[in-house]
């Protein structure tokens, strides 16, 4: 027994340590698996990154933002409502599939029952020899559970990665019937504008995010929404506290603008990988 055991256990070492057949393939790892450091999520606050999808994997989103505005009241009154905590709040829920290498889509529906539907794909890639990394974008928004006031958009997302601690991006985009109002009723019916935006790493595992995002042309009521973001990355999870002067989460909402620059409102986000 104790031979033909040790004969097992001989076979097996001879054959762990032969060396493949030439022409064999070993599985290559993909890269869109491994962390990347300097835009290690989808989103900044409410604007995409050009962070790559793997190849049929997902990704999940929660977005929550409280509708108290934290300068209402005197301090009593704020901390009375825990910071906003005990008010209403604007919530979506987003989840993102990539289909192929460098081309995901996606969906975020938000409880004032907008849906949006969106597709990104990688065109040009930062490398040595360029310096950006170019995806073209597509939405679709949809008022009362995609029902009414469809809200088409284009555009791009520009972004340049400086080794591993910080991300800048440029998002040019064109949003039509982003005046929900009748026609007859108002002059500009589609939105322009660049939305702007980085995110910095602080600490190993620790991000700031700030992003704005300026109409330039078109229906622009009210103020451009900006936001800022605390984050904090464990394993396939991104954590993040925001600051911001609207709620719009999609890009149809982002194209009305908010309604008054001066309120702000605190929210968070939490994220995660499924791979």
């Amino acid at each position: 027994m104790r031979l033909r055991l040790g004969c097992a256990i001989c076979v097996l070492a001879f054959v762990l340590n032969t060396p493949s057949p030439a022409g064999a393939q070993t599985p290559q790892d993909d890269p869109d698996l491994d962390v990347n450091l300097a835009q290690p999520d989808f989103t900044l606050v409410a604007l995409p990154t050009t962070l790559r999808l793997a190849r049929h994997k997902s990704a999940f989103r929660v977005t929550h933002r409280f509708t108290r505005p934290l300068g209402a009241g005197d301090f009593g009154d704020l901390v009375g409502d825990l910071f906003g905590l005990d008010s209403g709040a604007r919530i979506g829920l987003e989840y993102r599939y990539g289909i192929v290498r460098g081309t995901q889509v996606g969906i975020h529906r938000t409880s004032d029952r907008t849906i949006e539907f969106f597709g990104q794909h990688e065109v040009l890639a930062q490398s040595a020899s360029f310096p950006l990394t170019i995806d073209a974008l597509a939405t679709i928004d949809g008022t009362n559970n995609f029902r009414d006031s469809y809200s088409p958009g284009l555009g791009a997302v520009i972004s340049r990665t400086v080794g591993e601690h910080a991300a800048f991006y440029l998002h040019p985009m064109w949003v039509n019937n982003s005046n929900t109002l009748p026609s007859e009723l108002v002059d500009d019916n589609s939105t322009i504008l660049i939305g702007v935006g980085t995110r910095l790493r602080v600490r190993p595992t620790v991000y700031l995010t700030v992003e704005g995002t300026p109409r330039v042309g078109g229906y622009d009521p009210g103020s451009h929404q900006i936001g800022v973001g605390l984050e904090k990355r464990s394993g396939g999870h991104m954590f993040q506290l925001t600051f911001g002067n609207g709620f719009g989460t999609t890009i149809g909402q982002i194209a009305r603008g908010t309604s008054n620059r001066d309120d702000w409102y605190l929210g968070f986000s939490i994220s995660r990988k499924f791979y």
